[in-house]
């Protein structure tokens, strides 16, 4: 008797935990969202490129002829995309305006100044814009010193403000004096410093070229890109309280543009090497996924 007991006890109670499940999986699959924010689903496409210096001179990951530049706003003109900005991306995740149905974002590191002098023309002839993120000490010290050489000078601010003037260039921020692997990971944390510590230093340099900014061009810049790509959540309250509200990254993968603003910081973009044509190079970055 006992053990028919406890077996008949423990099928009632085998049932009554399967009716609980199966309640509490329906109510899961009814409540929850469907997709999370920032799904390929519910955000649009946006594919970043990552340009450094165009040059005639020996080719490097970092280095693209003026030929090639030509290429690939060629392609992109031909096959229908349209520049966009960061501030164009801020107005739509803010309802203020729309994106064009293929959007493309195209931004250059570090400053040099071929960007102006052997960049520009080509973006103006194909009516395109584009995020030149600078390295505040090299703009005021090192441009100075041996500036308007197309191969390795970088931009003065004299240079800054003739790009502004183009109406076609948003100056974004590289930091003033962080580029550098040789103390931390570019502006990363240092492993076992403190965030207060961490947080005042970073404050100093992002807010002196912030100041520049503000004296040589009348604004201040939006846009920030992680030296080396090293991404750090530590700086993510600093670069808010600095007004930054679009920070870019080196990771290769697919943006997705919301109307939640928070979307603009970390996206990722693809470096373009000489190694790829056009054609090679697009075809692979401009494939949707989730």
């Amino acid at each position: 008797m006992y053990g028919c007991y406890r077996t008949e006890k423990f099928k009632i109670f085998l049932i009554l935990d399967v009716f609980l499940v199966l309640c509490w999986m329906l109510f899961n699959a009814f409540s929850r969202p469907v997709r999370s924010a920032g799904s390929s689903q519910e955000g649009i496409f946006l594919p970043v490129v990552m340009y450094h210096s165009i040059t005639d001179h020996p080719q490097t990951d970092y280095q693209l002829s003026p030929e090639i530049f030509a290429q690939d706003l060629y392609y992109l003109y031909a096959n229908g995309y349209q520049t966009v900005s960061a501030e164009q991306l801020l107005a739509y995740t803010r309802h203020e305006a729309d994106l064009p149905e293929k959007p493309v974002m195209l931004t250059f590191d570090d400053g040099f100044y071929n960007n102006l002098s052997l960049a520009l023309p080509l973006l103006e002839e194909y009516d395109m814009c584009a995020v030149i993120s600078i390295v505040g000490y090299y703009t005021d010290v090192t441009a100075e010193k041996d500036p308007h050489a197309d191969r390795y000078s970088y931009l003065t601010w004299g240079d800054v403000q003739e790009l502004l003037k183009s109406g076609r260039i948003e100056i974004g921020s590289h930091t003033y004096n962080l580029h550098s692997n040789a103390e931390r990971a570019g502006c990363s944390i240092r492993i076992g410093e403190q965030e207060e510590s961490y947080a005042s230093m970073l404050r100093e340099d992002l807010g002196k070229l912030q100041s520049e900014m503000q004296m040589h061009t009348g604004s201040i810049s939006g846009v920030f890109a992680y030296p080396y790509g090293f991404v750090c959540r530590e700086s993510v309250p600093v670069l808010k309280e600095l007004g930054f509200f679009c920070t870019l990254t080196c990771r290769e993968e697919p943006n997705y543009i919301t109307r939640d603003a928070d979307c603009l910081y970390g996206l990722s973009r693809y470096n373009r090497n000489p190694a790829e044509s056009a054609e090679a190079f697009f075809t692979r970055i401009l494939q949707k996924s989730s």
